[in-house]
């Protein structure tokens, strides 16, 4: 007698719950850009999402109690001088969101508590490197201020936000990357290309680590670090079906799991719980969203369930598990852009009758709080994500932090260190660090400005002063010069009527000469002819 033992696990009744028309948020212009990418993106305090926008690029800022119809007239962010293609918040602040566009510029923007009521049009930093447009932002896990762009140029930037400058330049692609992600403590970075590709790096020093050919489909495809080091990836295969993989970093080529899903043409996003150790699959275009859990034993992912909707999705972002209602089971939070401009709001509940707080359900999950600075993370220094437990509930404390964007001095700006403003730090809002980093920028900010000797003061001075000599100098012939010519044009004028009575007269007398010069021709001729017929006659 045969038998088949069910699978144990907390997850296996997991179920989806689509919010009435009336919670969801409404009139919403969604981009109508090809670009391969979720359009969305969620935190607790706000949503965001790319709009059609004349004139440029914008994306719409919603606080979440902001339901219903949004106004046509609604404020946005619009910046950019193209089209936007991504956009991320940033994880150690909830009021900072960076974007990409195809105006190759990536910025960085503070959101004020309580939304926009206003368009906002100036962004907290620019990071201007990229050469085409860019289509891929991602913040580092763990270090404050980290943020990674890749764009259509082959290019890979990792950058420090609060400086404004490139940590780390990566240019070992050789066609478009299509995402990038960083593990658990941010030490490894994975990415996939264009050339059917999946790479490991790492990310301090730009090095591949391993890399291996990912799908051997022409399309779109993604790959996610797990926390536990694994590398989770979607694509197509030769026959344009869908599928997924499991793979360890160490076996690239050898897929733990490789399963194809169906023949559907839409690029599948894969979005992953850590503390779950779920993932959710949504295509674009789809009208399911599909879930699997990932265990130690095999099959190692384990299909639970579809949540399957009438409409199809053009985008979809997740909640980060500080904005889950604890209250109700809540697991997981989905915001979907659907082409009748409909955000549509779908909560994944574990069914438990306890409406005490369960453990079990909700281990320690990522905090607001970032683990270390980016000159440590540069330097070597690796740190898992903070974390903390939401048993009590969760406050942000994004509104007490400030960060201070401080760009490092221009070469030109040097000789007055001492009383210019490039040697502050001008406090700009950001990405976080609390009290500790404002006094730390603050202090930083007094301080004389790093790499600068006195005998560098002292050579650009006196360059300074001998340009001062030189401007001193062209001015001084400057004036010679004007005063010449005023002296010419003065004296021109002044000899102007002399010259005019002088053409004159000389013109009468050209006129005198001429008609004596008439009549003693004609003497001559009278002569001359007097004394042929002299000559005749003898």
């Amino acid at each position: 007698m045969s038998f088949r033992v069910v699978r144990s696990s907390k997850f296996r009744h997991v179920y989806g719950q689509a919010l009435k028309r009336e919670q969801c948020y409404d009139n919403i212009r969604v981009s109508k850009s090809s670009w391969d990418s979720t359009f969305c993106a969620v935190n607790p305090k706000f949503l965001a999402i790319i709009v059609e926008s004349a004139g440029g690029g914008a994306f719409i800022v919603l606080p979440h109690n902001k339901v219903g119809r949004i106004a046509a007239d609604h404020p946005l962010v619009g910046g950019h001088k193209g089209p936007v293609l991504d956009i991320s918040w940033c994880p150690h602040n909830d009021n900072v969101i960076a974007s990409g566009s195809e105006d190759c510029v990536v910025k960085v923007w503070q959101i004020p508590d309580g939304g926009l009521s206003r368009t906002l049009t100036e962004p907290v930093v620019d990071l201007v490197f990229h050469q085409r447009r860019v289509g891929l932002v991602v913040w580092h896990p763990s270090a404050l201020n980290v943020l990674l762009t890749a764009g259509s140029d082959n290019q890979v930037v990792i950058w420090n936000v609060g400086t404004g400058e490139i940590l780390v330049h990566i240019d070992s692609h050789p066609d478009i990357v299509y995402s990038a992600c960083f593990n658990w403590d941010g030490s490894k970075l994975v990415t996939t290309c264009k050339d059917k590709k999946i790479r490991i790096y790492d990310p301090r020093t730009g090095e591949v680590e391993s890399e291996a050919v990912c799908h051997e489909g022409s399309k779109a495809t993604r790959a996610i670090f797990l926390r536990h080091g694994l590398i989770f990836t979607t694509g197509f295969n030769r026959s344009s079906e869908r599928q997924y993989s499991l793979r360890a970093p160490d076996a690239l080529s050898d897929p733990i799991v490789m399963v194809e899903l169906d023949t559907s043409n839409g690029v599948m996003f894969p979005l992953y719980d850590p503390d779950t150790n779920l993932i959710y699959l949504c295509g674009k275009g789809d009208s399911v969203i599909r879930y699997f859990e990932v265990t130690p034993e095999p099959p190692f992912v384990h299909y639970i369930n579809t949540f399957q909707t009438p409409d199809p999705q053009r985008g979809i972002g997740m909640m980060p598990k500080r904005g889950c209602d604890v209250t109700t089971c809540e697991i997981s939070k989905f915001y979907r852009l659907n082409n009748n401009g409909l955000c549509q709001v779908i909560s994944m509940t574990v069914p438990r009758k306890s409406d005490l707080f369960q453990e079990d359900l909700y281990p320690d999950t990522l905090a607001e709080d970032a683990a270390i600075t980016a000159e440590k993370w540069i330097m070597g220094e690796d740190a898992d994500p903070v974390t903390f437990s939401l048993k009590g509930g969760y406050v942000s404390q994004s509104a007490t932090k400030s960060l201070s964007v401080s760009k490092k001095a221009n070469i030109l700006n040097k000789s007055a260190v001492g009383t210019s403003k490039s040697a502050s730090s001008a406090t700009l809002g950001s990405c976080g660090g609390g009290g500790s980093s404002a006094s730390n920028n603050n202090s930083s900010a007094s301080a004389p400005i790093s790499g600068i000797t006195e005998k560098d003061l002292r050579d650009i001075t006196d360059e300074i002063r001998k340009l001062k000599a030189i401007i001193v100098k062209h001015e001084n012939r400057i004036r010679a010069l004007e005063a010449t010519i005023r002296e010419q044009e003065e004296h021109a004028e002044s000899a102007a009527p002399k010259a005019n009575n002088t053409t004159t007269s000389s013109s009468s007398n050209d006129t005198k000469a001429t008609s004596d010069s008439n009549n003693t021709n004609k003497e001559d001729a009278n002569g001359s002819a007097a004394t042929t017929a002299a000559s005749e006659d003898v």
